[in-house]
């Protein structure tokens, strides 16, 4: 691990909650918050079983809030039973909301579908004793390799409903990434779709769990469900191969729910390590349900009337947590989408908002700094051509969002009334972990803030130690909260050794650089072994991204480091313009011009070594960027990693050439 990170980018604006959204908010005030802190701090077990017996549904009460004996594989409710799809459903039908519109689907062509937590749940029960039928039963595991669609709930839910383990993978990754994680969760399940539709495109996904099962060791799977979206052709195998509904459509709409220890595997989801091959983040079925609710009901002021969007995939688990399970146990209606922000143009985000009037919505900063760039470049696709007054609070999720795009996404989308919560979480943690209540709250552009009630992060060093306001060092979790990461599937010693290292007291490492300021907002530097040390001064890579995106002709900006032999390593930014991709000596002026902002806003010694241009940035059809191909490119070194999730794999080609 590194050593700590010394410097922030100064952030003098702040924005108290607006009165009339402080009035109604569930969490109201400075005094609200301060009094769950309290709470939760002085009594954890106390405030953690009232909030999991207020919250969820028990079909046998627990008596143990926490089971610390064999730490750090900690267990929460542990001698107490529920079914997850029950509190998303069935709660629904019996406190009135069975007619409630619970999803909005709009697909990829435009058209939209409508289903009621009644609908949704006949659906679910249907496919769930279409499951059953075929043999699936508690204890087995399902890999689900399924579009964005009211299927891919239905299918995650199902798997709930009968205490099958699911492991979504986004439909964006190869054959060879589906077979990894097919082997490794040992599935004998498999939910796929013919094909998906992405910007106006059919792409395949059955071919690719068929090249998945053909590589071998995957005899455990003895069925294949597939989704109908396209009707394109695709091979069919009548031993294994099934349609979805025909599976499902004769069934009974009435399917028990199977009761599951709190600690029952709900799902595993895989996230990319530093090294080796990717981790199956295994979460239990009680936290983790109890963590999505209340974050709802907190971070995002859950409320009967809204409309809530979050526009993430399924595959990832910002789309688990905040679209297949939160917003369900907290009987919101919410979208789902299918495609892409930029088709049929770049203003769909803003017309679905207007056409189905959102009120909550969540993105990532990737997609803001891409709107950006659109409606600059379009007047027509800018936010203020569409009415978005419905809004009223807005949510960024994925990475640290730059101050500049939060004051545009305050600004233009929010109308200057919308509290933003910005949220720091991670696949691990289950749900949010540091972030703003919007009623609560005074938010920093560019800062997550202040933690959750329960939730007890803290800034360290080496050594476990606290460090001082002001400083960098490590982000860690000092005591257990019942979402968390409950093992690496198969992998107990790789479990320990990446999140509770010895050195660290046993609290729970992040990963991520950060510090907090004094007045105790945390901001988050970017990943440890994304904290450059150029001439042995610690720069984090988020520090010099945000300098860059601050100047006036920056839509987006990744930096990585490469190694230097004069100052052990140099700071490499790849630069998106709000303009054409500059050449020549055109490319040269405005490089140095770049070079100069970031050595007046930071200082000399972050001044990028090199500065290449392009017209995107390379990133997985999620809208992350992949930084981990661009410090190969930096090094002028060969991609040889698998680039199949890449949105536009050609970008790396034209990023390969320095100014």
């Amino acid at each position: 691990m590194s050593n700590s990170i010394q410097s922030v980018l100064v952030e003098t604006r702040v924005f108290p909650p607006p009165q009339d959204f402080a009035k109604q908010a569930n969490v109201s005030g400075a005094a609200g918050y301060q009094a769950l802190l309290d709470e939760a701090d002085q009594n954890p077990e106390g405030f953690w079983g009232r909030m999991a017996r207020e919250n969820l549904q028990w079909t046998k009460p627990f008596t143990q809030v926490l089971d610390e004996s064999r730490a750090p594989f900690y267990r929460w409710f542990g001698d107490g039973e529920l079914n997850v799809s029950a509190n998303c459903l069935d709660a629904n039908l019996k406190n009135g909301n069975a007619n409630k519109i619970a999803i909005i689907f709009e697909a990829d062509g435009g058209e939209v579908k409508k289903v009621t937590y009644q609908q949704l749940h006949d659906l679910v029960c249907k496919f769930a004793n279409g499951l059953k039928s075929l043999g699936y039963k508690h204890g087995d595991r399902s890999i689900i390799y399924l579009p964005m669609s009211i299927e891919a709930v239905v299918a995650m839910q199902a798997c709930a409903r009968l205490g099958i383990t699911h492991s979504v993978v986004f439909g964006g990754f190869s054959s060879k990434s589906l077979h990894e994680r097919i082997t490794d969760v040992g599935a004998s399940l498999v939910i796929t779709a013919d094909e998906q539709m992405r910007g106006g495109k059919a792409i395949p996904l059955k071919p690719a769990v068929d090249e998945a099962i053909a590589m071998g060791g995957c005899e455990a799977v003895r069925h294949c469900i597939v989704y109908k979206r396209t009707g394109g052709k695709i091979a069919w195998d009548a031993k294994r191969d099934i349609w979805m509904s025909d599976l499902a459509d004769k069934q009974s709409p009435v399917c028990e729910p199977v009761a599951v220890n709190a600690e029952h595997p709900l799902f595993i989801l895989y996230t990319s390590g530093s090294t080796g091959k990717p981790k199956g983040v295994q979460h239990s079925s009680g936290g983790y349900l109890l963590w999505a609710k209340l974050t709802m009901q907190w971070t995002f002021d859950a409320k009967p009337s809204d409309i809530f969007w979050c526009t993430a995939d399924v595959g990832w688990v910002t789309g688990h947590t905040y679209i297949t399970y939160g917003p369900l146990a907290a009987g919101m209606t919410q979208i789902v989408f299918e495609g892409v922000p930029t088709y049929p143009d770049a203003g769909r985000f803003w017309k679905m908002i207007q056409d189905h009037k959102v009120t909550t919505f969540y993105t990532a900063p990737t997609a803001i700094r891409s709107l950006i760039k659109a409606s600059e470049a379009n007047a027509a696709h800018h936010p203020k051509s569409y009415d978005l007054s419905s809004l009223r609070l807005l949510g960024s999720v994925g990475e640290p969002i730059n101050p500049e795009a939060w004051m545009w996404y305050h600004t233009n989308v929010g109308g200057e009334r919308c509290p933003i919560v910005d949220t720091w979480w991670q696949t691990e943690t289950g749900g949010h972990m540091i972030t703003p209540l919007p009623g609560a709250t005074p938010l920093k552009p560019g800062s997550c803030t202040t933690r959750l009630p329960g939730i007890t992060a803290a800034i360290v060093d080496e050594t476990g130690g606290d460090v001082e306001p002001g400083h960098g060092g490590f982000l860690v979790i000092k005591r257990p909260w019942p979402s968390m990461i409950r093992n690496i599937w198969g992998d107990p010693d790789r479990f320990e050794k990446s999140y509770f290292p010895s050195e660290l007291r046993g609290y729970y490492l992040a990963g991520d650089g950060a510090q907090c300021d004094k007045d105790g907002c945390f901001w988050i530097m970017g990943r440890i072994d994304d904290v450059l040390n150029v001439s042995g001064h610690r720069l984090g890579t988020m520090e010099v991204e945000s300098a860059l995106v601050a100047h006036e002709l920056v839509a987006e900006a990744a930096v990585v480091g490469r190694p230097d032999d004069t100052t052990g390593e140099a700071v490499v930014a790849f630069v998106v313009l709000k303009r054409s991709r500059p050449e020549g000596d055109e490319a040269t002026a405005i490089g140095k011009q770049l070079r100069d902002w970031v050595a007046k806003e930071i200082g000399p010694i972050a001044k990028p070594k090199e500065i290449r241009f392009g017209d995107n940035l390379p990133k997985t059809r999620s809208g992350k960027i992949m930084r981990r191909l661009l410090r190969v490119v930096a090094k002028g070194e060969q991609v040889t990693q698998d680039v199949s999730t890449l949105e536009n794999p050609a970008i790396l080609d034209q990023l390969s050439k320095p100014v």
